[in-house]
């Protein structure tokens, strides 16, 4: 029980010192850790309007600076740990500090947490802060586009691969010339015969058009995990035989990045997380992407809380799946597939031919093969 003590002693904070009794003391280690922990979490008695009075013998907030205090935690506590403290910092406590300093901005440790907090203060980054934050996000985009890449090439190989035709044997695509130099090896000189063991084909290219992806993605704020996972999706896919990929921002304005799909981190770059929303627009934009309907796949990625007209959103469902444009309307595309979206939009986009999920980038990649196959 008493090896408990300090532990209760830093979850609690400092002011359950008296309460532990003797037992909450803490080491020289304990205390750095108590040091950086309070610098933070002191935050919620000040927000609270509660009296900061530092004991005497430590450190309080005002004496720890955020550069050395990202230090400290970088050094105490394992990566994990460490990227909680900064979302912290961030979201809760308001530290902006954190990615508008270039010193500071060097030390955070990459992660997608820190890069949707990024894309949400890009307007205010200028100059080498701004270069740290393409640093950090080219990182985080790298790390994520290794991890799916694998996975997203190999459901295409294995679901498409199945419908080439390669060496056809047929008296029409039969190699004679090539057939004979192979055998040469064989031929019978006491009967005059060439012994044929194989037999050559060429193989004819078969001739096939290429998909249209268009991947229409929500920028608002609850977002952001799905933005970055459709912008590296976007890369991957670009650089596939047979697909042609489009890719459209939108809040309530509408941005058309297809000139950037091989490009995932001026992608993120370009993208401001938040505002409003207006997914009939988007979608009514999209439409003017289309080409070839029988061969266009339109992905919408959002949380379907539409902020225009909802009748008009649906009016453009009905006509793209009116003209046998294939629909899927995405509620999360990230690591985890776990959404919260608009239910009964949802449903009225289903009604209207779109077929509603939330999907893994592998999962993705597998509904695309079975529809484009």
């Amino acid at each position: 029980m008493t090896d408990t003590l300090p532990r209760w002693r830093l979850v609690l904070g400092r002011y359950a010192g008296d309460s532990l009794g003797g037992g909450g003391s803490l080491s020289e280690g304990d205390l750095r850790t108590d040091r950086a922990l309070d610098f933070l979490y002191s935050r919620e008695h000040h927000d609270r309007g509660q009296r900061e009075d530092s004991p005497e013998g430590t450190l309080g907030p005002s004496q720890l600076a955020v550069p050395a205090w990202l230090s400290e935690v970088r050094e105490l506590f394992p990566k994990e740990t460490v990227e909680i403290l900064e979302k912290h910092a961030l979201e809760r406590y308001g530290l902006h500090e954190l990615v508008t300093d270039p010193e500071t901005l060097r030390r955070l440790e990459p992660s997608t947490s820190l890069l949707s907090i990024l894309m949400t203060f890009r307007g205010q980054m200028k100059g080498r802060v701004l270069d740290e934050a393409r640093r950090l996000i080219r990182h985080v985009v790298e790390e994520i586009r290794a991890k799916i890449e694998p996975e997203v090439r190999n459901a295409f190989v294995g679901g498409i691969d199945r419908f080439r035709r390669g060496h056809v044997k047929t008296a029409r695509n039969l190699d004679w010339r090539g057939t004979i130099r192979r055998n040469l090896k064989h031929w019978d000189p006491e009967r005059k015969k060439l012994l044929v063991e194989e037999i050559r084909f060429f193989a004819r290219r078969e001739r096939r058009l290429p998909w249209t992806v268009i991947l229409c993605v929500d920028q608002s704020g609850s977002m952001a995990d799905s933005v970055i996972h459709s912008a590296v999706m976007a890369g991957i896919l670009s650089a596939l035989p047979l697909l042609k990929v489009k890719l459209v921002v939108f809040d309530t304005a509408v941005v058309d990045l297809s000139g950037y799909v091989d490009d995932p981190v001026e992608i993120l770059m370009s993208v401001q997380l938040g505002g409003g929303t207006d997914i009939g627009k988007a979608l009514a934009y999209c439409e003017t992407l289309v080409e070839d309907p029988t061969r266009t796949v339109l992905v919408l990625v959002s949380d379907f809380c539409e902020g225009g007209p909802p009748s008009r959103l649906v009016a453009a469902c009905r006509r793209l799946a009116s003209a046998r444009v294939v629909l899927l309307g995405l509620a999360a595309l990230d690591a985890a597939a776990d959404p919260a979206y608009d239910h009964a939009m949802a449903g009225r986009l289903a009604g209207a031919g779109m077929e509603i999920a939330a999907l893994t980038p592998r999962r993705l990649a597998q509904w695309l093969v079975a529809k484009i196959s």
